[in-house]
C-alpha cells in the first residue's frame, strides 16, 4: 500500500501543478503573460532575422520531434511487445498514448486558447494553443520508452543514453515551438506537466494490476 501511495505522488505533484498553470491561463494572470509575451517576442525576433537556423528549427519541429514521429516510436515498441508475448503492456502503452492525444484535444478545446500571432510569421499551426500537443508527445514517448527499458532491464549505459537523447528531444521540441511562434512558453510548460501526469499515473496503475496479477506475460518482475 506504502508503495503504490508512493508511485501516485509524482501524478498527483505534477497534475497539481498543471491545473495551477491552468488557472493561470485560464485568469489570463499578467505576469504569466508579461513572460509568454516576452520569451516569444524575443525568439520570434530572433527567428527572423536568422533564416537558416529556423529551417532547421522547422524540420525538427515538422518530422524529427512531430507528435506522428512519436506515435510511430510508441507503435514500434507495442509491436515488439507483443512479438515478446507482453500483450498486457502493449496494450497499456497503446492505451496510455491514446487517452493522451484524447486529454490533449479536449483539453485544447475547452482552454481556447489563442496562438501568438506575427506580421511577419516563420510558421504556422492548426488548433487552440494550451497545451502543447508537440511537447506533451515528446514527453509521453520519451518517458514510456525509458520506462520499457527499465523494466526489462537494458543495461544502464543504454538506459543512460536513451535518457540523455530523450530529454535533449523534450527540450528541444518545446524549444521550437516557442522559437518558431506558433506556441506561448507556459503551453510547452503545460504540456510537459499533462504528459508527466499522465505517464506517471500509467505507471502506477501498471505496476498496482502487475503485483496483482503476477502472471502476466511480460517482465518476470516489473522494476519499480
Amino acid at each position: 500500500m506504502l508503495r503504490g501511495a508512493r508511485r501516485a505522488l509524482p501524478c498527483a505533484a505534477l497534475l497539481l501543478a498543471l491545473l495551477a498553470l491552468l488557472a493561470l491561463v485560464v485568469l489570463r494572470w499578467g505576469p504569466l503573460m508579461s513572460l509568454d509575451a516576452s520569451v516569444a517576442g524575443a525568439l520570434h525576433r530572433t527567428a527572423v532575422t536568422a533564416p537558416g537556423f529556423t529551417r532547421l528549427n522547422r524540420l525538427l519541429s515538422d518530422w524529427v520531434w512531430d507528435p506522428w514521429a512519436m506515435r510511430a516510436l510508441l507503435a514500434a515498441a507495442v509491436w515488439l511487445l507483443l512479438r515478446r508475448g507482453a500483450r498486457p503492456l502493449a496494450a497499456w502503452v497503446a492505451a496510455t498514448a491514446l487517452a493522451g492525444a484524447a486529454v490533449q484535444q479536449t483539453l485544447k478545446a475547452l482552454v481556447g486558447r489563442e496562438r501568438p500571432v506575427w506580421p511577419d510569421p516563420v510558421d504556422s499551426a492548426h488548433y487552440a494553443a494550451f497545451p502543447s500537443g508537440h511537447a506533451m508527445s515528446a514527453l509521453v514517448a520519451g518517458a514510456l520508452l525509458l520506462w520499457l527499458l527499465h523494466l526489462y532491464g537494458v543495461r544502464a549505459r543504454w538506459r543512460w543514453a536513451a535518457g540523455v537523447l530523450a530529454v535533449v528531444s523534450v527540450l528541444g521540441t518545446g524549444f521550437t515551438r516557442v522559437y518558431l511562434g506558433v506556441h506561448w512558453l507556459s503551453d510547452v510548460v503545460g504540456g510537459w506537466l499533462l504528459g508527466g501526469a499522465l505517464v506517471a499515473g500509467a505507471v502506477a496503475a501498471y505496476h498496482g494490476c502487475a503485483h496483482r496479477r503476477p502472471h502476466w506475460p511480460g517482465p518476470a518482475h516489473p522494476r519499480g
